[in-house]
Formats: C-alpha cells, sequence, structure tokens
C-alpha cells in the first residue's frame, strides 16, 4: 500500500465485508451480531486503554492501543454507514481553523 489512507480505506473494505458474516469465524461479524451499544463500549474501553497508555508514558503500549482504538472505532463507523471519506471531508473543511473558532461553530463552548 502506498499511503496511509489506502490502508484506512482497505480495513474498512474487510470490516464492511464482516456485516452479516460468521460470528464463529469472525471477530468484526461477532461485534455487529451484538449491535452498536457493545461496539460502542469497545471504543471506549480502547480509548481509556490507550489514556492510560499515555499517562504511563508508554509509547509502545500507546502505538498499540491507538491502533486498537482506531479499528474498533472504524468498525463502529461500519455500523453507522460511515464511511472513511465522511471523516476526510469533515476534517477537511475544519482545515485552517482555529480550534476554538471550530468549537464556536459548532456551539461547544
Amino acid at each position: 500500500m502506498s499511503n496511509n489512507s489506502e490502508i484506512l480505506e482497505a480495513l474498512a473494505n474487510v470490516i464492511e465485508s464482516r456485516i452479516g458474516g460468521d460470528a464463529e469465524k469472525s471477530y468484526v461479524a461477532k461485534l455487529f451480531t451484538k449491535g452498536r451499544k457493545k461496539i460502542a463500549q469497545k471504543v471506549g474501553e480502547e480509548a481509556v486503554e490507550l489514556c492510560i497508555a499515555a499517562a504511563d508514558n508508554d509509547k509502545d503500549e500507546a502505538v498499540s492501543e491507538s491502533a486498537d482504538l482506531i479499528f474498533h472505532m472504524m468498525v463502529l463507523w461500519a455500523d453507522m454507514g460511515i464511511k472513511p471519506e465522511d471523516i476526510y471531508n469533515e476534517l477537511a473543511s475544519r482545515e485552517g481553523l482555529s480550534g476554538i473558532e471550530e468549537k464556536k461553530s459548532r456551539g461547544d463552548n
């Protein structure tokens, strides 16, 4: 794979291909059968594990947990019909905005 977005696109395709798959043979298919609430819970667990690794100043563990978080987040996206390009487009729309301006545009004060 030549660039990072291609890695994410390939992963998104694999995840989507597991929708409706055999939960006995695929972890992703098993997550889909458990439903969005369980998938969201896994995203939260991975986020907490990343935060713990960061607080412990454990770079290797932070890298590993970051990959887990991105993976589970992408499973959640697939369950919600969100494509990586939806996220890319949102990020692109924020380019050039300060974080303070962007938060104000969403009403987050």
